[in-house]
C-alpha cells in the first residue's frame, strides 16, 4: 500500500521553481537492504529495480501498485537501463558482467572481462548510446567484501569507464582516472557524458568525439550532503544526482539549483510514467515517487 508524506523541496536557485508538480512524496515500495538499478519499461507499464544484498530483481507494477520478485538470484544485479529496443539492460556485481535481457527472457552477456581475459571488477552502472554502445562503471563495490557480491582480488588495475562496440563488441577503456566511478548520463545531444565519482564525492563532465573518445573531465560539482550516485537527465538538460540527502538537482554547468529531500540515502533513480514526469527514487530500503512539472530527457517531446 502506497504511504504519502509531504514533497519537500528546497529552492537554492530561483530555476528550481520550474520543476513544481506534486506537493507529496510517495513510498511505494518498503523492506529492502539496499535498493538500486531502477528502470521504467514503457510497454509493460512497470518499475524493475535491484535489492542488491537480497540477490533479487523486483517489480512494481504501476496499474495495481503491486511490487512482487521479478527475479531471484540475479547475480547481485546493480544499476540497468533500457535499450532502444525495449531490453533491459544490467550490471551484475556477483557475476561481474554487463547482461541484456532478451524479448524472450534470456540473458545475454554484453561483456565480462577485457581482451585479454581479466575480469571486470563489478560493473555498477550502464548507459546506452544512440550507436548502440554500452557504457558502464567498475568499481569494487561487489567484490570489496560478501555484502553487495563475492570478495575478490581485482584483477583491473583500478576502477574505470568502459565502452562496448555495438558491431564487434570490444570493449574499451575511456576513462581511468576515478576512485570510484558510479552513475553516468549523457547528455541529450550525446556530446557530454556526466560521471559521478562516489569516492571522491564529486562529479565529473567529459566531451564526448565521434569516435567515442572522451575529452575534459572536469569537476563541475562538489557533493555536499554524502556522496553522488546514481543520475538522470530531465528534458531541460537539469541533471538530477542521488545523494544521501535525496536528490540534487543541478543546471548543465554544475551550479545547485535545488533538492528533492528524502528520509534516507538515495542510491539512484529514473524518470517513467505515462508522461515522463515521474521521478522514481531508489534509497537505501525503499522506492519513492513524485510526479513533477518535467519530464526524463527520453521524454521530450512526446505527445
Amino acid at each position: 500500500m502506497r504511504e504519502t508524506t509531504a514533497l519537500e523541496l528546497e529552492v537554492v536557485d530561483d530555476r528550481f521553481g520550474v520543476v513544481g508538480g506534486d506537493t507529496r512524496l510517495e513510498r511505494l515500495y518498503s523492506g529492502g537492504r539496499w535498493l538500486e538499478g531502477p528502470a521504467y519499461v514503457p510497454a509493460g507499464r512497470y518499475l524493475v529495480f535491484s535489492d542488491i544484498p537480497n540477490d533479487r530483481i523486483m517489480r512494481w507494477d504501476e496499474t495495481t501498485g503491486a511490487v512482487g520478485v521479478m527475479r531471484a538470484g540475479g547475480g547481485y544485479a546493480n544499476g540497468r537501463t533500457l535499450d532502444r529496443m525495449g531490453r533491459l539492460v544490467t550490471c551484475e556485481h556477483g557475476h561481474r558482467r554487463v547482461t541484456r535481457t532478451e524479448h524472450d527472457g534470456s540473458i545475454s552477456v554484453i561483456a565480462d572481462r577485457l581482451a585479454d581475459g581479466r575480469r571486470f571488477n563489478s560493473p555498477n552502472d550502464v548507459v546506452e548510446h544512440s550507436d548502440g554502445s554500452i557504457w558502464f562503471t567498475d568499481p569494487t563495490y561487489g567484490i570489496g567484501s560478501v555484502y553487495e557480491g563475492y570478495r575478490a582480488t581485482s584483477e583491473t588495475d583500478g576502477c574505470h569507464v568502459y565502452r562496448v562496440d555495438s558491431v564487434d563488441g570490444t570493449v574499451r577503456r575511456v576513462a581511468d582516472d576515478f576512485d570510484m566511478p558510479n552513475g553516468l548520463a549523457f547528455s541529450a545531444d550525446e556530446r557530454v557524458l556526466y560521471v559521478s565519482d562516489s569516492g571522491r564525492r564529486h562529479l565529473r563532465r567529459f566531451d564526448v568525439a565521434g569516435d567515442g573518445s572522451l575529452s575534459g573531465g572536469s569537476v563541475i560539482s562538489e557533493c555536499d550532503a554524502g556522496t553522488y550516485d546514481g543520475l538522470r537527465l530531465d528534458d531541460g538538460g537539469r541533471l538530477w544526482v542521488a545523494a544521501h540527502d535525496g536528490v540534487h538537482c543541478l543546471d548543465p554547468d554544475g551550479v545547485l539549483l535545488g533538492k528533492l529531500h528524502v528520509s534516507e540515502i538515495a542510491s539512484n533513480l529514473t524518470f517513467g510514467g505515462p508522461r515522463g514526469n515521474d521521478l522514481f527514487i531508489t534509497t537505501a530500503t525503499s522506492v519513492y515517487a513524485a510526479r513533477l512539472n518535467i519530464s526524463g530527457a527520453r521524454y521530450a517531446g512526446s505527445a
